[in-house]
């Protein structure tokens, strides 16, 4: 369960088998970006909830809600499968058609129009951080710690299907680059464009990224992954497992190669250029609850409970042979 104390926004996440296709970022999850950030292409997901002052290139569209906060812009159309929250001052340069409720603030600017199935409210909806943070505050100020818990880890909750895609406050994501000033996680099977910039970088297995990678703190590349540029770190260490493919140059101030990866650039070093052959990532990039450990656990709990219950089965038999013996012993006696 996450702390109250943590920021959910303090890295770049990108959960397994999220793809960028044809000037879209696609993902079974929810998409959540930060405030004052720059996406230069659409989004499709499950729930897209946007900070204040959020840009998007293109259309949105989401299976679940859509939340935007004041002054966020969209340059096309935004579709949403259930409600629509849009705060005051809200661009939309297409159509809104939401198959559910509609709750919009004022001065909202609609180009081509809006359409809405369910209720349609007009005021001032309050930003999502802001609302959290109040509902969080009056939680806690009235004793209900466990209900706010409760209400945070439905939010970040690591047991939903499919993890969201978290873009950090102030983040500017695009065909060309991916910056941001925080660490950043990619996780199995993700197909991205463009330049990846992190304070530390880490990506999981078979992914496709068509882009040099940068951690200024280091960079950790997975099994079977390609890398179409440069892998490179300023004060960190580059870690590169097996079955890689990296087209370009590999450098750093520690490097470290699967003997299995291919490097097709030079490879330099400042410190010490080392080849290993045991895997680079022993987990999962995108942590999540998997079902499998799940059912071993249960699997090991229950073979406990039966060890248990055959010892004191043993235990009974023992007691019950001892019981008979003495009574054998004392009809031997007469």
């Amino acid at each position: 369960m996450p702390s109250l104390r943590s920021d959910p926004l303090d890295e770049l996440v990108v959960p397994d088998g999220t793809h960028v296709e044809e000037h879209d970022l696609v993902t079974d999850g929810d998409v959540i970006v930060g405030g004052q950030s720059t996406v230069e292409f659409g989004v499709r997901g499950n729930n897209v909830i946007a900070g204040e002052r959020v840009q998007f290139g293109g259309h949105i569209e989401a299976e679940g809600d859509c939340r935007l906060d004041m002054w966020c812009d969209v340059a096309d159309n935004v579709l949403v499968g259930e409600n629509a929250y849009l705060g005051e001052r809200v661009h939309i340069a297409g159509q809104l058609k939401v198959a559910g409720d509609l709750d919009i603030g004022d001065d909202v600017d609609i180009e081509d129009g809006f359409e809405a199935n369910g209720w349609i409210v007009i005021r001032n909806p309050m930003p999502t951080i802001v609302f959290l943070f109040v509902y969080l505050s009056q939680l806690l100020r009235i004793g209900e710690e466990e209900a706010a818990e409760e209400v945070l880890s439905e939010m970040m909750d690591d047991e939903r299907e499919h993890e969201p895609v978290v873009v950090p406050r102030s983040t500017r994501v695009s065909d060309d680059a991916w910056r941001v000033s925080t660490p950043a996680r990619i996780g199995d099977n993700c197909r991205l464009h463009g330049n990846i910039r992190a304070q530390s970088l880490v990506v999981g297995r078979d992914t496709e990224i068509f882009g040099s990678l940068r951690g200024k703190e280091g960079v950790t590349v997975g099994a079977g992954t390609q890398v179409t540029g440069n892998v490179t770190t300023r004060d960190g260490t580059i870690r590169i497992g097996p079955d890689t493919d990296i087209r370009g140059d590999v450098s750093g101030e520690y490097v470290e190669i699967h003997q299995d990866a291919a490097v097709e650039g030079a490879i330099r070093a400042r410190e010490e250029m080392t080849m290993v052959n045991e895997t680079v990532l022993d987990d999962s990039v995108i942590e999540s609850v998997d079902v499998a450990e799940t059912d071993e656990a249960e699997s090991a709990a229950d073979a406990t409970v039966d060890e248990d219950s055959s010892a004191e089965t043993d235990d009974e038999s023992d007691a019950e042979t001892d019981e008979d013996t003495e009574t054998v012993s004392a009809d031997d006696a007469d």
